[in-house]
Order: structure tokens, then sequence, then C-alpha cells
């Protein structure tokens, strides 16, 4: 007699699994561009086919994470000018956003073709009007110039993807956000 069949997945265990999935796979590919979707189902204690029910393509699973996080700073950016004045806002925020460089450091080919260099990108806006909340807020306390463009900013900050983080990355960013920061302030910092 053949045992009765395993019962499908509820939408809870699937949802799990995916979670699972993109918390595993962020790290590892923090850790290595490289990382294999096969060891990241195995870390994530899903089978390859279930990682691929999920994400069919490693890019798609890059694509995805990359959704998840640039919405995540995009969302941070008001939440964080609530919390603090604008300057501490802004640096935190640019610090979050080292932090997210460092992850996606390995991957950033991926999503540059798949954005198409970025010009088909929907987060692309969102992440300008971000960085333009933070700016106006600065500028309207006095404590950033007054005019910054946010494009203008986004490229300085690109510069944050290209930095190896086996290589210091992480004292690396933050130098050159003080930097970044500075050139931002109506009074450049004495520190």
């Amino acid at each position: 007699m053949n045992p009765p069949p395993a019962a499908k997945p509820t939408r809870k265990d699937a949802l799990s699994n995916r979670e699972r999935i993109l918390t595993v796979a962020r790290e590892a590919l923090a850790a290595s561009g490289s990382a294999s979707l096969t060891a990241i189902a195995k870390q994530a204690g899903v089978g390859i086919g279930t990682l691929y029910r999920h994400f069919p393509t490693r890019e798609a699973l890059v694509l995805e994470l990359y959704r998840h996080d640039i919405q995540h700073l995009i969302d941070r950016a008001p939440a964080l000018l609530a919390e603090h004045p604008p300057l501490e806002a802004l640096r935190r925020w640019f610090d979050e956003v080292a932090h997210y460089g460092q992850l996606k450091y390995g991957v950033a080919e991926v999503i540059h073709a798949a954005t198409n260099g970025g010009l088909d990108d929907e987060y692309y806006e969102p992440f300008v009007r971000a960085i333009g909340l933070l700016l106006d807020a600065g500028a309207a306390d006095g404590s950033l110039k007054p005019g910054l463009d946010p494009e203008d900013v986004l490229l300085q900050l690109s510069v944050l993807w290209r930095i190896d983080p086996a290589r210091g990355g992480e004292e690396r960013a933050r130098r050159i956000l003080d930097l970044i920061v500075d050139g931002l302030r109506t009074t450049p910092s004495t520190a």
C-alpha cells in the first residue's frame, strides 16, 4: 500500500520559504557575488526546486533582493527625518545606503543589465525623491546648502557600489561619505 500523498505546502509555508531564501541570499551574495543558488537553497533549508519555483533564475532572485532593499531605503528617508535633525537623518540614511552598496557590490552588473543601466528602473525616481526630501529638510533648517540637485548627490553615492567590501569597504565608505556630507553642508565640518 502506498503512503498518502504529501500535503501541498500552505500559502504560509510558501511565504516562509520565500522569506528564508531571500534572507539567506542577501547574506550569501553579500559575502560573495558568485554564491551558488544550490548553496543558498541548502542554507535556507529548502530544495533547489523550491528556490526555482520562487525565483526561476539567478537574475530574478537578485532583482527581488534589489527591489526589497531599495524600497526599504526609500521608506527610511521620511522615517529618519521624523526621528532626527535633517543633517543627522541624511548621514544615517547615507550609512544605510553604504551598507546596501556593500551588499550590491557582487551583483551590480546583474542589476545594471536588468534595469537597462538604470533607465528602466522603476525605483530611480522614488530614490531621487527620497534624496530630495532629505536635502530639502537640511536646506530648510540651514544645515545643508540650498538648491542641491538630488541626482548629483545620487551620482556621488554611486561610488559606493564600486567599493570592494573585502578590501576595507566599510572604512572607505565612511571616509567617502564624510567627504560627500562635508560638501553638502552650509558650513564644512572642522573635525
